[in-house]
């Protein structure tokens, strides 16, 4: 047998708690065994959330304590996930950890991607190898350090026989392109759930729009959308990422001054922005024959819906159909990245990030002896 186990971890743009996902690797096979997510401790998230609201990077301070913090519960996390299934740490070749992202600025004159979760503290609480910081890398080599999800995609869903691409909405929507001839390619096409759910926390008191009920309930403002499309990001070339330091309320704010809208309304509005972004960004890039959405906001059965309507000739489906829970697919890159690291195998993010030439992802800590 060839079996490796390796988990995958990490917490999105939500910033609710941490996924973890448990992978058995054997040959070109991989198969998630278990999964789960745990929910921050209260003063994690409420951490986390204040220093949103800041709009800047956490100070050297904060960094740390928030880093130890975090490498303290992700090894939990860990902890608690391999003994559900009735095994030991010591059966687990490895972690690959994403952590908390709680920066991302990827262009201008000091790039910064900063993911918090301490590795060394991971390694030496489970026993287990832990590899981290995977963005760090390809930013030295001029990338944008993300989206890394197109590496997967690419091994699970091409197809020789149509141009397919897959949509993972999470906070930010990001896109993978699969022609069925030429180079993988993916970026950030803009906001996914991160504004729906920013809107519906204030006004709800909820953590998110459940498949989109409230946003069903208002009407698309045009004027709204189009002021909001306005948005310079949109039309930047790729390779491009983002994230909430753009895309925040403040953000949202900024351009809600200008309008009297109701609450439910600026809720469909926000969807439809979802919507137009992505649809935008796919047929400016390629043809699809098959949209393959994964990620929160697959369960959005307007934003669903919605996608379909404005993509006619595009078959637009759950990565279910194709045998990938859409749940687990950014757990299950993380524990293929750090096997790929493990092994080292240096990664082509060229067409993707916009690196300028293949390298190894992510920072390898061993347990203590």
């Amino acid at each position: 047998m060839n079996d490796e186990l390796v988990i995958g971890m990490l917490s999105g743009t939500s910033r609710d708690g941490v996924d973890a996902v448990l992978v058995n690797f054997n040959n070109h096979a991989m198969d998630i065994l278990h999964a789960g997510c745990t929910p921050y401790p209260v003063a994690i998230k409420q951490t986390l959330d204040q220093l949103l609201v800041t709009g800047q990077p956490p100070g050297k301070q904060l960094s740390e304590l928030l880093n130890d913090n975090l490498g303290r519960f992700f090894a939990r996390v860990a902890q608690n996930l391999v003994r559900e299934t009735g095994m030991e740490m010591r059966d687990i070749t490895a972690i690959g950890s994403h952590g908390q992202n709680v920066w991302h600025q990827p262009s201008g004159d000091r790039p910064q991607t900063i993911q918090l979760g301490s590795g060394r503290l991971m390694a030496r609480n489970t026993g287990t190898t832990v590899v981290n910081n995977f963005r760090a890398a390809d930013l030295e080599a001029g990338g944008q350090g993300a989206p890394l999800a197109p590496l997967l995609h690419q091994q699970l869903f091409h197809s020789r026989e149509e141009n397919r691409a897959i949509l993972n909405i999470g906070g930010i929507a990001n896109l993978t392109l699969l022609p069925s001839s030429g180079a993988t390619r993916g970026f950030d096409s803009g906001p996914g759930n991160c504004l729906m759910d920013a809107w519906t926390q204030r006004h709800l008191n909820q953590d998110y729009d459940k498949g989109g009920q409230w946003a069903a309930k208002g009407t698309v403002h045009i004027e709204l959308l189009n002021h909001l499309l306005e948005e310079p990001y949109f039309s930047l070339p790729t390779p491009k990422s983002t994230g909430l330091e753009l895309f925040s309320l403040q953000w949202l704010e900024s351009h809600l001054c200008h309008f009297d809208i109701e609450p439910a309304d600026v809720q469909a509005t926000l969807a439809e922005l979802t919507v137009t972004s992505v649809a935008d960004s796919l047929q400016q890039q390629m043809q699809a024959d098959r949209l393959l959405v994964c990620g929160g906001g697959v369960h959005n059965h307007r934003l669903m819906r919605r996608l379909a309507a404005r993509l006619p000739d595009t078959v637009v489906e759950s990565t279910t159909r194709l045998g990938a829970d859409p749940d687990w697919l950014e757990g299950l890159l993380f524990a293929w990245l750090a096997r790929q690291r493990l092994q080292g195998k240096p990664l082509d993010t060229r067409a993707i990030t916009g690196a300028e030439k293949p390298v190894l992802l992510g920072e390898i800590h061993h347990p203590p002896d």
